[in-house]
């Protein structure tokens, strides 16, 4: 008796697709754009008319990717891109004030001196960044045994700080768009 293998699957992946959509006869008609698979068409896939198809992409990706990495909770931060950690502001205003010193007539040295405090002041902000997302990535799982991970948008700031100080707890932090 023979034993039937069970499909798992009715249609062959997208990566079989591209490979078999390589395997087809050199003519005109196969060299025309319309010829090739729309998800390998850069061309068509860049059209207005496909703007709500990126979108829903951009929010399927990491659906799907943190399904896979079985995250079932996120935290997620966002926040300004401008603030420093407090190294660099008071670094950044040291150099500001040592200009002023030595060219007080330079070129909107105030306006500098005025961002650079203001710099120094506001990186209390990415000091708090990281130190939430070391609570968050330190907490545990909860009740269910469901592990809240970080989820930043990868940017510099607030975005880096909260991710930079989770992954060094964790090392499940979730950058969208880089990786620290």
């Amino acid at each position: 008796m023979d034993i039937v293998k069970k499909r798992t699957r009715f249609f062959p992946s997208a990566a079989e697709d591209a490979q078999s959509s390589k395997l087809h006869a050199d003519t005109p008609q196969t060299q025309s754009p319309s010829y090739a698979l729309s998800f390998l068409d850069t061309d068509f896939m860049m059209r207005d008319e496909l703007r709500p198809v990126r979108l829903q992409l951009e929010l399927l990706k990491p659906e799907i990717i943190q399904t896979e990495l079985n995250i079932e909770s996120t935290v997620v931060i966002y926040g300004s891109a401008r603030f420093k950690d407090s190294k660099t502001a008071k670094i950044y205003l040291d150099h500001i004030e040592d200009e002023a010193q030595n060219n007080p007539d330079a070129p909107d040295i105030a306006g500098k001196l005025k961002i650079a405090r203001k710099d120094l002041e506001n990186s209390r902000y990415y000091d708090e960044a990281r130190k939430l997302g070391r609570l968050i990535a330190s907490a545990g799982p909860d009740a269910n045994g469901v592990q809240c991970v970080v989820s930043t948008g990868g940017g510099p700031g607030i975005m880096e700080a909260a991710g930079k100080s989770a992954d060094c707890i964790s090392r499940r932090v979730r950058h969208h768009g880089r990786t620290f």
